[in-house]
């Protein structure tokens, strides 16, 4: 077997196409660990969850590392460098300006937001959890990835919107109340239109929602999730390898035990569990009367099974549907609701089980240009 250092030298061979310096110039491997059976694991540090050319680095480290003799097999995996070490990155390189590392390098959170099922209103949540943070003062921005579901532009309003493109050729995300980001395929789908996809059209079409969007500075960006757990989460998992993933089920057990499957999911591709929001939790009249039509406690047991917070019980209250149709949240409509106190509540949560970052450091802006209408599909697949 080779030692760590003819490892490390082979790794230099890998170079990063945007700094143009190799890997262990830069300080991007974190560590090697050689086994006896011939297998070599390599975390390598990105300088962004989102980072767009991760692929190019896991086929790099992986050829690099297999030409050594007595090595039988390459794991890549990959984490984030933290802001120390991109600021001692930038100071090595002499940028007093942010990294080029991707549409998401100035996003501070992933959070992805699943379900093991459809109708447990997930799309509601991510929405309604959209506008609790951004009343937090956070700056937001909603990914639509339920492509065949796609119900973002509706509830925020921006039904026959069309996004437009800078001078840099990205796509502008919509704003929606209070400057809300909203991406999704819907924008670029005639009305009603059926999403007819397999798996690669749709990692093509995810892959440019992360890499062709101008996400700018955010604190959070959540990812509206299809239901279950096939192609779209998977790849989102590849391409955001530091997102958290929250699960949204209904207090009954068939619910919660699908839920479950997730949850699994999740642990299987290596995302964390933020934690879990309960919604459907008991129907509250406008009269204040509360019925638990969907049973009671499938939430906090699913918690306790995954040992994962309990981070919001939104009850189903009227407004909440009205609200959604209506297209702008029920946090902003009637923060007074029932339902709308619940994912308050859950957005404070969530701030308080992320972690406080640095402010991001930014590139000089680009002299402004008039936005320009995107042609419907870009360069997405379409149906």
């Amino acid at each position: 077997m080779p030692t760590q250092d003819q490892i490390r030298e082979a790794l230099r061979a890998v170079i990063d196409p945007e700094l143009r310096q190799d890997i262990v110039t830069l300080g991007m491997v974190r560590s090697i660990d050689a086994h006896a059976n011939g297998v070599v694991d390599v975390t390598v540090s990105l300088t962004t969850p989102g980072c767009p050319i991760r692929s190019h680095f896991q086929t790099g480290v992986a050829n690099a590392v297999r030409a050594l003799d007595g090595v039988a097999g390459v794991n890549v995996s990959f984490d984030v460098l933290s802001d120390q070490e991109k600021g001692a990155l930038q100071q090595k390189l002499g940028r007093g300006g942010g990294l080029p590392s991707g549409a998401l390098a100035q996003v501070q959170n992933v959070i992805c937001v699943g379900s093991g099922k459809g109708g447990v209103g997930k799309s509601s949540v991510t929405a309604n959890l959209a506008a609790a943070l951004t009343a937090e003062g956070k700056r937001v921005g909603v990914l639509d990835a339920d492509v065949w579901g796609y119900s973002q532009p509706r509830m925020f309003g921006l039904g026959a919107t069309r996004p437009k493109v800078n001078e840099q050729r990205k796509i502008v995300p919509p704003e929606a109340h209070d400057g809300i980001k909203v991406m999704s395929i819907g924008f670029f789908m005639e009305e009603d239109a059926a999403v007819v996809w397999r798996g690669p059209m749709l990692h093509k079409a995810l892959t440019q929602f992360l890499e062709d969007v101008d996400w700018g500075a955010l604190d959070y960006l959540l990812v509206d999730l299809p239901p279950g757990t096939g192609d779209v989460s998977m790849t989102l998992a590849q391409l955001l390898p530091q997102a958290r993933f929250l699960i949204v089920t209904t207090p009954q057990p068939v619910a919660q035990r699908v839920a479950r499957r997730s949850a699994e999911m999740a642990h299987k591709v290596r995302l964390e569990i933020a934690g879990i929001v309960e919604n459907m939790s008991g129907f509250v009249t406008p009269d204040g009367d509360r019925y638990a039509i969907f049973g009671e406690g499938g939430g906090q047991l699913l918690a306790d099974e995954l040992d994962v917070p309990l981070l919001g019980t939104v009850p189903l209250t009227m407004a909440l549907r009205e609200q959604a149709d209506a297209g702008t949240p029920l946090v902003f409509a009637d923060p007074d609701d029932p339902a709308a106190q619940a994912l308050r509540q859950t957005a404070r949560g969530v701030i308080a089980m992320t972690p406080v970052e640095l402010p991001v450091m930014q590139a000089p802006p680009a002299p402004a240009a008039p936005a320009q209408p995107a042609p419907v599909g870009m360069s997405l697949p379409m149906a």
